[in-house]
């Protein structure tokens, strides 16, 4: 053990909470992760609440011991008596999947309350929200809360922010003021975002008006097959909702992978020539469980049944060639295999593409063509749960541009733990 965690572990032994937290963060730094656990553990008895909630985020991902889903709402739930506006972001991220936690109105109030509290990641996902409602007031709010979340530190809230300046999304198009603030989030390392705009897509809920449930009431879908079954829904996703996923990916894109179907190993294969990042449930934020969760009820099926979110990047000449989305009995087993295998695939489309860059069916002759917030949703699966070989598709080629794509796999039956 080095000096500094030695005198820390004396220090914490002797009684001092501040110490205790502390040592436990080195611990973690040094990929320690169950005795880290042990001295969070120890610091959130005595009352820290940083470690109450560093305690809950380990028992809810399973960090240093087994995924506690309910141990860690315990945990949050302390924290949040004590005031802490991440507990209330977290306690409202559990309660979206309806498992751990009920879906109901206190996820509206927590969000509320991390937004009081001037809580960027929740300022965000209240911004993404209002984004979404046509509405003067509802748009004006949400560039307020962009611009408070930005000016917290939170450089995807100022991109969404600088996007919509300049396109006039919400405000009169102001394009220096946005060309300025792309120049400071480029000097933070922070990519440009690809260049489309959309018009907000309308709500249920009166101005300025909290209501996430809106994301379980998507809009009709229109049926283009019923064999394989095939649909599309138009604008299921908002602008600043489709930035905010390409925003999260881009810093975590690897070479896209593929399952061998004899193996169920991931490998690198030449019909898939994308790069593509799952979201760590580590990274995930309020928001973008938020969109997750949207998907999902356009999907049919509830959030718990999906797979991680996966965003995938198609850079010109880039193609995912003719495959299906079934996975093959080694890789269920390997995988969560009580959720049986992907029912249905949900893809969103993020951005404009120049050319190309079509969803195709070969089977039905269908071609789907990339719109930004266009969904296709589509069955991997017969009635009966034999896997249908008539779900064949692909990624055509792209021609020029990138296209960015975000694609949700839902299983059978209950894949994610809360």
């Amino acid at each position: 053990m080095s000096a500094s965690l030695a005198e820390l572990q004396t220090a914490a032994e002797a009684g001092s909470v501040e110490h205790a937290f502390a040592l436990a963060n080195a611990l973690v730094a040094e990929q320690r992760m169950e005795e880290a656990q042990g001295w969070h553990r120890r610091a959130a008895e005595a009352g820290h609440v940083g470690a109450q909630i560093e305690y809950a985020r380990m028992r809810l991902y399973g960090i240093g011991g087994p995924t506690e889903p309910r141990d860690a709402i315990a945990w949050f739930q302390r924290a949040e008596q004590a005031g802490h506006p991440a507990a209330s972001d977290f306690l409202m991220q559990i309660a979206l999947g309806g498992v751990a936690l009920p879906r109901d109105g206190r996820i509206n109030e927590r969000l509320q309350r991390a937004v009081q509290a001037d809580f960027p990641p929740a300022l965000l996902t209240a911004a993404v929200h209002f984004g979404r409602k046509p509405h003067p007031e509802d748009q004006a709010l949400c560039m307020q809360l962009l611009e408070r979340a930005a000016a917290r530190g939170d450089a995807i809230a100022a991109a969404l922010l600088a996007e919509r300046l300049a396109h006039g999304e919400g405000c009169e198009a102001q394009p220096d003021v946005a060309a300025d603030l792309w120049t400071q989030i480029e000097a933070n390392g922070f990519a440009r975002l690809p260049t489309f705009t959309l018009p907000p897509l309308g709500a249920t809920a009166p101005p300025r008006q909290l209501a996430l449930e809106d994301a379980l009431l998507p809009p009709p879908a229109r049926a283009l097959c019923e064999r394989p079954r095939v649909a599309v829904i138009d604008r299921l996703l908002s602008a600043d909702e489709c930035r905010l996923l390409i925003a999260s990916a881009r810093p975590h894109l690897k070479h896209s992978k593929t399952i061998d179907p004899a193996t169920g190993q991931a490998l690198k294969i030449e019909i898939r020539t994308s790069s593509d990042t799952s979201v760590d449930p580590l990274l995930e934020t309020s928001a973008l469980r938020m969109v997750q969760l949207r998907m999902a009820a356009a999907a049919g099926i509830d959030l718990p049944h999906a797979e991680r979110l996966t965003v995938l990047r198609y850079a010109p000449g880039e193609e995912y060639r003719p495959h299906r989305d079934y996975a093959p009995p080694g890789a269920i087993e390997r995988d969560r295999p009580l959720a049986g295998n992907r029912l249905r695939t949900i893809c969103v489309y993020l951005n404009a593409v120049a050319a190309g860059g079509a969803t195709e069916f070969p089977v039905p002759g269908l071609r789907v063509d990339p719109v930004p917030g266009r969904a296709v949703i589509f069955d991997n699966l017969h009635p009966d749960g034999r896997p249908d070989p008539d779900s064949l598709h692909a990624g055509t080629p792209v021609e020029a541009g990138e296209k960015w794509l975000a694609t949700l796999w839902i299983r059978q039956g209950r894949y994610r733990p809360w």
